[in-house]
């Protein structure tokens, strides 16, 4: 009896020992998951500075309408492609054009054409950043204009049976670029609206959008003039000195009569 009830109580414990282990043993539940990190935020926005020889031309590059276009042109930029390039074509009343040629005439090598983005929603404005191409819609590659006024039939499928792919805009210098397209112009190398004298991009860089807008901040005007001190009292004056004898005054003789 006393054996039963010993083995009883051994079963017993042997059987919660076992329960134990067993949910000792259990794995733990697996965390879940974590979420994929997330890609840096690329900035819709961002700037550029080309620096002339008539002057500074600040732009804003769109590159949440534009990231094939923009993504090209920041790449000729970093890679110091466009110093030392000229505005080579410039057209009163319809475009500035640059990106491709030196001093010389000579036309720099490029990159890979690009994919032409003129269906994203820009519009040929004046003050509008695009892309100079041939024939051929999806031939651009470093080449650029600036419109001088609004272009709407760029907008429009005109050549190759599409437009031309707005990218960007002037922010700050558009004062520049209307100088530029008064300039005198000749026939370089066969092309024509080229400049006299050469327009010269002396640096073109990126640019922070808080150096950006240091530059596109409007000049602050000269502070009025101070008034003027009020004058001082004037010095009790001095007694007056002792009259000197003088020689008597000669009779003025009468003067003589013009000459005609």
């Amino acid at each position: 009896m006393r054996i039963a009830r010993t083995a009883t109580i051994a079963v017993t414990f042997l059987l919660a020992l076992a329960s134990t282990a067993t949910a000792q043993d259990k794995p733990a539940p697996a965390a879940p998951p974590s979420a994929p990190a997330k890609a840096p935020a690329v900035a819709a926005m961002e700037y550029c500075v080309f620096r002339t020889s008539m002057g500074d031309i600040v732009m804003e590059l769109d590159r949440a309408k534009a990231p094939i276009t923009v993504e090209n042109f920041v790449g000729y930029i970093k890679d110091g492609f466009y110093d030392g390039t000229v505005f080579h074509r410039i057209v009163p009343n319809f475009v500035i054009q640059g990106g491709g040629f030196d001093t010389t005439g000579t036309q720099k090598p490029n990159k890979a054409p690009i994919s032409n983005e003129w269906q994203n929603g820009l519009k040929n404005l004046r003050g509008t950043l695009s892309m100079a191409r041939t024939a051929n819609p999806n031939s651009a590659t470093s080449q650029f204009f600036i419109s001088l006024k609004d272009n709407d039939m760029l907008d429009q499928p005109i050549s190759g049976g599409a437009g031309y792919a707005v990218y960007g805009k002037v922010i700050a210098g558009m004062d520049i670029v209307d100088q530029i397209a008064t300039v005198k112009r000749t026939i370089k190398k066969g092309m024509k609206d080229w400049p006299v004298e050469d327009i010269v991009v002396t640096k073109a860089e990126m640019l922070t959008k808080a150096e950006a807008d240091k530059l596109a901040a409007p000049k602050s005007k000269p502070s009025a003039p101070s008034a003027p001190a009020a004058p001082s009292a004037p010095a009790a004056p001095t007694a007056p000195a002792a009259p000197v004898e003088k020689a008597p005054a000669q009779k003025p003789t009468s003067p003589a009569a013009p000459s005609l």
